[in-house]
């Protein structure tokens, strides 16, 4: 079980973590034998919704880890002991999850567990691929050079959502605002027209009929509305994180115009840099393709580099395994994947290939908002003229019945 805590050390200095133990009692004496004393101690499983919302608020960003593990490689660099430097980051760390999660590997370290054991206890914050390049790190003595490489490596990860996010946010809120704005005109405005052209006996176009008919239901039924996308939501939501709907999730964000071939140039990007990082930290092929593999967020291109990685096992040469998934990897990646396989130099070709579809990749992230913007003004503009329309034109034909 794991239990949170709150004790002061010899020094009056208040911690605060979580420790496993099987019963609250044995976790007090794990805390007292490293000199703590306790002030409170309660099972995680406690307030159990509480500790999701805070989670939920306080969740350790990618941004968060970054600046973390840059310096954790400055301290290294100054030839600061492991466990000294996590105590030092420890107070200086201002997300309060991460905090606890520090500090939990400060005492692990201390304890005698290797760095990569302490952070696989972590796995909701540390990434398979994270705890990987450090355990690789401790068998070549690169520490200093993992952590650095890591650091630019979530520093790159945190500018493209960056700039993913700055390229949709303004499209998103204009399409709120005409949805705030086009719902309370066809709920509410729509309904009260209607009935001047209904004792008028003005003669409406479908599409008006369509619009006054939807502006009526909405008005009636819009609490039903509600509830049903609600429940739609809820539903939603619990499926995609279920594994089949990962699965669906990723095949249809691989099928969108636009975003499916700026999605697969990030993922192979991902892979192509942690994958040569991985080789020349000494990890074996498959293993590294496994783990390269986890690092993107698709479940469908994770499946495929699963498979691949089974195919190299079987004695599948890596470049032809990536040629036969030509959906998801385009035909340059398998040639030089080859070139590399017949120099030797797999792990500086898979950098290239980094490099390269990391700068297609931020120029279509750049370009985004330049493709979005027109997108979204034309069909706005549809929808604008649709709306009045349906009001104008019964409009027109009730002037010409006064006029006749």
């Amino acid at each position: 079980m794991k239990f949170k805590y709150q004790a002061r050390n010899k020094n009056g200095e208040l911690q605060v973590g979580f420790v496993e133990a099987p019963s609250k009692e044995a976790a007090v004496g794990v805390l007292t034998r490293h000199e703590l004393f306790v002030l409170s101690i309660e099972s995680e499983e406690k307030g159990g919704l509480r500790n999701t919302v805070l989670n939920l608020v306080n969740r350790v960003k990618v941004k968060d880890i970054m600046i973390f593990t840059r310096q954790l490689a400055t301290l290294i660099e100054s030839e600061v002991p492991l466990g000294d430097a996590l105590h030092i980051l420890h107070k200086q760390i201002t997300n309060p999850v991460l905090q606890e999660v520090v500090f939990q590997l400060f005492q692990d370290i201390e304890s005698g567990l290797a760095f990569s054991q302490a952070l696989e206890r972590h796995k909701d914050v540390f990434s398979d691929f994270f705890v990987n390049m450090i355990r690789s790190a401790e068998v070549t003595g690169r520490l200093e050079q993992s952590l650095l490489f890591l650091a630019d490596y979530l520093e790159k990860e945190s500018q493209w959502r960056g700039k993913l996010t700055n390229a949709l946010i303004y499209p998103i809120i204009l399409l709120v605002l005409f949805l705030v704005v086009g719902g309370i005109m066809v709920a509410v405005v729509f309904p009260k027209i209607e009935a001047v052209f209904t004792e008028s006996n003005v003669q409406m176009p479908v599409f008006s009929q369509i619009v006054f008919s939807l502006g009526t239901f909405v008005a009636q039924w819009w609490w039903l509305l509600l509830l049903g996308l609600g429940v739609l939501l809820f539903i939603s939501f619990d499926y995609f994180r279920s594994n089949e709907g990962k699965a669906v999730l990723g095949e249809i964000s691989l099928r969108l115009p636009i975003f499916g071939k700026l999605f697969r140039k990030i993922y192979i990007t991902r892979f192509a840099q942690s994958f040569a990082v991985l080789i020349q930290g000494g990890i074996p092929v498959t293993q590294a393709i496994e783990i390269a593999g986890d690092t993107i967020s698709n479940a469908a291109y994770k499946d495929v580099f699963h498979r691949i990685a089974d195919g190299v096992r079987e004695g599948g040469l890596f470049s032809q395994l990536l040629l036969s998934y030509s959906r998801f990897f385009p035909e340059m990646v398998g040639q030089m994947t080859a070139i590399g396989e017949t120099t030797g130099r797999l792990d500086s070709i898979m950098l290239k290939i980094a490099d390269f579809y990391g700068r297609e990749a931020n120029n279509m992230l750049e370009n985004l908002s330049e493709l979005l913007q027109p997108m979204l003004v034309a069909i706005m503009g549809i929808l604008v003229a649709v709306l009045f329309a349906s009001i104008l034109t019964p409009i027109y034909n009730l002037a010409q019945s006064f006029t006749m």
